[in-house]
């Protein structure tokens, strides 16, 4: 319970201007309930705020709260009342850069305005009677809110599958150009955003100490030690309970995972709780139907181990690095690359050409040429090359005299 009001505490400080005046573990009931306190509790609750001049808000670190039991809530002790739905949505809502965080905002935020229409429309009926129609038109103040709101759903998973469209052109494009794509992926605020700025120098990339720094995903290019050139894909981090509307709207973002060839999985090894953060992730991956072979050529890095003394990974094949510190890295890229060339099939050769003949200018056509060591006395040249199995064997088959 004191981890889980950490985090709860950490996703208030997340937001700009909202800070925690007061923290109180208490039992819930059912959440079922109308009421999600016994009696007794609600009373110690209840004196607790009201001696707290300046509370503004209440959050109940619950995935959601009912409409009902809200409102109950909100007149009994005169403040606003939140869940860990809404406040996770306002912190994806400050964070959005790009149309289609918005988009996937939007799409998560329709329940809850159902589940406020709701509330509104009982709240009308008991204040007054009267007619039920609108202008005579037939349809009920309620029937008119929800087809709105379906429209606007409808028309928020149009744009949506219009981007998704985009995006799986551009994957065709990136596969032709065979760029091997690695997600890296982990619990919000495990350091993924740090550990990919270590990997490829980008000096751009701005981590920020917070949870769901990063909502969209990001690519940023890097080298391999053989400086083969590799995407490095940056994904939104993942919570315990992220209540499921957000997940299935950020399945767009999220789907992209299941196309790279290789994933990172970063943990933060001080955090107390970081077998349960390791367990939420493998849950998310499995549920996204991720392809089995990812899963289990997936590199497993234990990160921010500059704050544990002399620390030793107990899992087998995992790597302890720092992220901030460059510990461990060069042996991370290693790994990268060893399981990056099984994944996508491509070879690191040498081969020598003939200068005259067209085999140079057909290798830095088709594969990536690493260094070209020419020996002037016989026209020839030793190639270094990274080439992909079927690149490789149409080299065999042009050039059957070619020494490899």
């Amino acid at each position: 319970a004191e981890l889980q009001v950490a985090e709860a505490v950490a996703l208030v400080d997340t937001l700009q201007n909202w800070t925690v005046l007061d923290k109180i573990i208490i039992p819930t009931k059912n959440p079922d309930k109308k009421f999600i306190f016994g009696k007794g509790n609600f009373q110690v609750l209840t004196e607790k705020i009201k001696k707290l001049p300046h509370v503004t808000a209440v959050f109940l670190n619950m995935e959601r709260v009912s409409s009902l039991t809200k409102k109950e809530l909100e007149d009994a002790w005169g403040v606003k009342v939140f869940d860990r739905y809404t406040v996770v949505l306002h912190i994806f809502r400050c964070n959005a850069r790009t149309k289609e965080a918005k988009l996937q905002i939007a799409l998560a935020e329709i329940p809850l305005l159902r589940s406020n229409l709701k509330n509104e429309v009982s709240q009308l009926a008991q204040q007054r009677g009267g007619s039920r129609y609108i202008m005579g038109s037939g349809e009920t103040f309620m029937e008119t809110q929800n087809r709105i709101l379906k429209e606007k759903e409808l028309k928020i998973r149009n744009a949506l599958e219009k981007l998704r469209r985009k995006r799986s052109l551009l994957r065709t494009q990136r596969r032709k150009r065979e760029f091997p794509i690695i997600s890296v992926m982990g619990y919000t605020n495990c350091g993924k955003t740090t550990l990919i700025k270590a990997l490829t120098g980008e000096a751009g990339l701005q981590p920020r100490d917070q949870l769901f720094a990063t909502l969209d995903i990001t690519a940023h290019a890097g080298y391999l030690p053989s400086r083969m050139a590799v995407i490095y894909v940056d994904t939104i981090g993942f919570l315990t309970d992220l209540p499921h509307n957000l997940v299935e709207s950020f399945s767009a973002t999220l789907e992209e995972v299941a196309y790279s060839d290789l994933i990172v999985h970063v943990r933060d090894i001080t955090h107390p709780e970081t077998i349960l953060q390791k367990a939420t992730v493998l849950s998310v991956l499995k549920n996204l139907n991720v392809p089995s072979h990812l899963l289990d050529s997936m590199i497993e890095v234990h990160n921010k181990v500059d704050l544990i003394e002399r620390y030793k990974p107990t899992e087998e094949n995992a790597l302890a690095i720092s992220a901030l510190c460059g510990h461990g890295l060069e042996e991370l890229k290693e790994e990268i690359e060893k399981k990056i060339l099984a994944a996508t099939g491509k070879k690191i050769l040498t081969v020598n050409v003939n200068l005259e003949g067209p085999q140079l200018s057909w290798l830095y056509k088709e594969a990536t040429v690493q260094e070209v060591e020419v020996m002037p006395e016989d026209g020839t040249a030793r190639v270094k090359v990274i080439i992909g199995s079927s690149a490789f064997g149409r080299y065999k088959n042009l050039f059957p005299n070619s020494k490899i």
